[in-house]
């Protein structure tokens, strides 16, 4: 199954290599441009997420401390 992957992608190369410069890089570009947007927008998401995740738990151990401040103080 590798040596199949690596055969397809030697005749990949050879035929990219053979091309003009010019249709390497429109080649190239109309690959690379997407796929970089993509993993641009994953990579977007996640963090977006993570951070989200963080703040969300912060504020709840706030409201907790909160809490337990307002019960254990004694009422005047």
């Amino acid at each position: 199954m590798l040596r199949a992957v690596a055969t397809w992608w030697d005749g990949v190369e050879l035929w990219l290599t053979q091309l003009d410069f010019a249709a390497q890089v429109v080649l190239v570009v109309a690959v690379v441009g997407p796929v970089c947007w993509v993993v641009a927008a994953v990579i977007d998401t996640v963090v977006e997420r993570s951070v989200a995740a963080r703040l969300e738990a912060a504020e709840r151990r706030a409201r907790r401390r909160e809490q337990d401040r307002a019960s254990t103080t004694p009422e005047a």
